[in-house]
């Protein structure tokens, strides 16, 4: 099972489920947790291979590495601990497994909240894919993750964000960062699908106006899902709960509070 923290609240009843991104940990949320702890039940957990999920007996799987599976892990974690209908939050790829988990099992969700979303790889994301698929046996790992947080967090006020996710990727190994770079094939059929069907679920994006490989394709979505809301924080990059927490943190609690008293059946 993978490894997960939990933070219990004395009197709430809510539950916010972290979800990182590829090559992070639950480390990522760190300046979220003072806030959220105020208010919720916390659950972080680490994907596998990432995090303390590393030095699980099953840290590196056998079986080709699919969405469904590796949503499949987190549900794992909440079956264990029975988790009652949450809210989820993502950050980059985390939220392409929220968004997963939410149409495998949309009666455990009560909120998504999807932090520099991936929604639609442009033609720039899709080059990217390109040179790490043609390169990722023969170039070391860290080489290519330095240079795609690079690309994707180029300014200068990102590089918090960009250094902490190095940080983090350190802790995979080449065989690990292969299996989850291999997922890239699966994106966009799946990015197509979620894009087309509105599950109905309250989802709140709230994306860096600096975000420029992933803000255009979340704007083309929330304007055609009714239950959907975007909020773009000025002058900030692709991980927005790093950069700009206090605003991020505001916005997200309300938005949590205000779709508490929601669940959603599995029709």
């Amino acid at each position: 099972m993978l490894y997960f923290k939990q933070y219990i609240h004395p009197n709430s009843s809510e539950w916010v489920v972290f979800i990182h991104g590829a090559g992070g940990s639950s480390a990522v949320w760190y300046k979220q947790l003072k806030d959220f702890k105020k208010e919720f039940n916390l659950l972080l957990i680490d994907l596998r291979g990432h995090g303390k999920s590393t030095d699980l007996p099953k840290a590196i799987w056998n079986e080709e590495y699919t969405f469904q599976a590796v949503t499949k892990d987190i549900i794992e974690v909440l079956d264990h601990l029975k988790t009652p209908p949450a809210h989820l939050m993502g950050v980059s790829l985390g939220t392409i497994l929220a968004r997963q988990l939410a149409e495998l099992e949309p009666h455990r969700v009560k909120s998504l909240i999807m932090a520099g979303a991936v929604t639609r790889l442009t033609l720039q994301s899709r080059v990217l894919v390109f040179l790490g698929n043609s390169f990722k046996k023969i170039i070391p790992y860290m080489w290519l993750y330095r240079l795609f947080a690079f690309i994707i967090m180029p300014r200068k006020q990102h590089a918090e964000s960009r250094n902490l996710f190095v940080t983090e990727a350190k802790k995979l190994c080449q065989k690990e960062f292969i299996r989850w770079f291999k997922l890239t094939k699966d994106i966009n059929p799946l990015l197509r699908y979620f894009k087309e069907k509105d599950l109905g679920i309250p989802t709140l994006y709230v994306m860096g106006d600096q975000d420029v490989m992933f803000l255009e394709p979340v704007k083309n979505l929330v304007a055609q899902h009714r239950n959907s809301v975007l909020k773009i924080l000025e002058k900030c990059g692709h991980v927005v709960n790093v950069e700009q927490p206090e605003l991020f943190n505001q916005l997200s609690t309300n938005f949590i509070k205000t779709n508490s008293n929601l669940t959603f059946s599995s029709q």
